[in-house]
């Protein structure tokens, strides 16, 4: 059984959604967003990719899908957290590339997902960090998830995340 050692609180302009953060089997992942979310970095900050029937994205500042805090680090991918079932909160990133040593490194930086399936084709690929805690965060995932999206499916109108709250437990 996975425990929480923090829940975050993401305010969005589509309601809260609350998640237990899994600091036990991913310290530094959570460590990041919980900086992050205490730094304010993730205020006003878009949805920016949101793919029905899969899961929304954010944490990009710059709202284009290849925005991130300035850093990179490496996955941490826990036997006892995988895409078994839906509404896990998950790190993106654009796979392992070579770093200055030529070590495959990883991309993690500030953007994460939330599904709305279990996408077991993702295990070993995505830091796995959270779960949404509760069925109103869920409803409030399920309402984003339904927005009407363009190209690149990003959002016609703005899902912001208007701040994020941190508690620790």
């Amino acid at each position: 059984m996975t425990l929480h050692t923090a829940v975050a609180t993401v305010h969005t302009n589509h309601g809260d959604i609350v998640i237990n953060l899994f600091g036990d089997h991913a310290p530094k992942t959570v460590k990041n967003f919980v900086d992050l979310s205490n730094k304010g970095f993730y205020d006003g900050v878009i949805f920016h990719r949101i793919i029905k029937d899969f899961m929304i994205q954010g944490g990009d500042p710059t709202g284009t899908g290849t925005g991130g805090p300035g850093y990179n680090f490496d996955d941490e991918i826990h036997p006892e957290l995988t895409f078994d079932h839906p509404y896990q909160l998950a790190m993106a990133n654009a796979g392992k590339r070579p770093d200055m040593t030529g070590r495959l490194a990883g991309t993690n930086g500030s953007q994460f997902f939330i599904t709305t399936i279990a996408p077991a084709w993702l295990n070993g690929n995505h830091t796995i960090f959270g779960d949404v805690a509760d069925d109103a965060s869920k409803a409030v995932v399920d309402a984003i998830a339904a927005v009407q999206t363009g190209a690149m499916d990003r959002p016609v109108e703005d899902v912001v995340i208007t701040g994020v709250d941190i508690a620790e437990v």
